[in-house]
């Protein structure tokens, strides 16, 4: 019987929805596990909403790339907030999200066979793209902060490479690398003649003294670097599948193609909502920032407990730690014991290419009335799991 391709065989399972399906089936469990913010989007956003349909037009196909004064405003926003300036060297490119984005440039720049090199641990949905697209990911590990290693990097690349891929801050981890590093790398891929694809999903959390950065802000970065972007953290706005991406002018060409065939055009609803959320800018996240920071403090001090069988290096990005825990056991089997024994989810560190028994605990839907009792269990969860099987 004729069944999936050998391609898409390859592809990991996504965590998610595996780690989705232990939480219905076991009601009252607090979530660490996926990745997404308490909070909803801007009420200028509902309402632009609420104002969108009355014209016939639009309710047709819009441009590809996506309306015209959604990417003004993007352009904009790039300007005062990333110090990217797009034109002339690049476009921005509307994209179904930040997924999407990176999609549409792996799709761009690989043959089959071709090599993108992907600091360990990764964000899961990136090793997947590569591996459909018939490409090959060169792993490379981070150090023992999970910072990068670009020596090793450097090291790996080879006559088959086409990108180095960095997402900052940093999903898994919660770090965020330093500016004088992602210049370094930039440098790097500009020299080697390879892209430098660079995710900035998380680019509103930062805590204390860390600082973003983007390398699509640096002279003459335009020529080889591509950020993607979007609004489903920031903005609360996950379910709207909204993002963007600034790409090298050279590759419009070829993201035109792709996005047409796949997407057609950016929903309209959604760019319109977007539009007036990025009207709004980052004071929409602001206090939400505030609220996190403190869920972050309360994590980490849970987590560094010293009777806790675990190690988890500082994060001041995202909304992540990723913690090592001292056991043999199999990730995956630790995290549905933690939602079927203690009613509290987190994902296993495995999807994220980790070796050994790690976790990525988010706080991002943490609240004041659940963060105590969904810390406490993870806690004890972990604790009475492994206790057996500590090393």
């Amino acid at each position: 019987m004729i069944g999936q391709s050998r391609r898409i065989a390859a592809v990991q399972t996504p965590i998610i929805p595996t780690v989705q399906r232990w939480v219905r089936a076991t009601p009252g469990t607090i979530s660490l596990g996926q990745g997404i913010v308490a909070y909803g989007p801007p009420a200028e956003a509902l309402e632009a909403a609420r104002r969108f349909g009355a014209a016939p037009t639009e309710h047709m196909y819009g441009p590809v790339e996506g309306l015209a004064e959604f990417t003004d405003a993007l352009e904009g926003k790039l300007a005062r907030e990333n110090n990217i300036t797009v034109r002339p060297d690049s476009r921005i490119v509307v994209t179904a999200g930040s997924n999407m984005g990176f999609m549409n440039a792996i799709l761009a720049i690989l043959d089959p066979g071709d090599e993108v090199i992907i600091p360990v641990p990764y964000y899961f949905n990136h090793e997947m793209g590569v591996v459909m697209v018939d490409g090959r990911v060169v792993t490379v590990q981070t150090r023992p902060d999970y910072q990068l290693d670009l020596d090793a990097i450097a090291d790996a690349i080879t006559p088959r490479t086409r990108a180095v891929l960095t997402v900052s801050p940093n999903n898994p981890t919660g770090v965020v690398y330093p500016e004088s590093d992602l210049r370094a790398l930039n440098a790097l891929c500009r020299d080697r003649g390879i892209f430098h694809l660079h995710d900035e999903a998380y680019e509103y959390f930062t805590y204390g003294n860390a600082k973003r950065f983007s390398p699509g802000s640096i002279e003459g970065a335009g020529e080889h670097t591509i950020s993607m972007f979007s609004l489903s953290k920031g903005y609360g706005m996950a379910s709207w599948r909204v993002g963007y991406m600034v790409i090298p002018h050279r590759l419009f060409d070829a993201v035109n193609k792709i996005q047409d065939t796949v997407l057609v055009c950016p929903p309209a609803i959604s760019q319109m909502a977007g539009l007036a959320a990025v009207t709004v800018g980052q004071r929409h996240s602001a206090p939400g920032l505030a609220h996190l920071d403190r869920m972050r403090k309360v994590l980490a001090q849970a987590l560094a407990q010293p009777d806790l069988p675990c190690e988890t290096p500082p994060a001041d990005g995202a909304f992540y730690f990723f913690t090592r825990v001292r056991t043999t056991m199999d990730p995956m089997t630790v995290a549905e014991r933690l939602i079927r024994e203690h009613r509290v989810a987190a994902m296993p560190g495995s999807a994220f290419g980790a070796a050994g028994c790690h976790f990525r605990l988010s706080y991002g839907l943490l609240v004041d009335d659940t963060a105590k009792e969904g810390i406490d269990r993870l806690i004890r969860g972990l604790t009475a799991i492994t206790g057996a099987a500590v090393r």
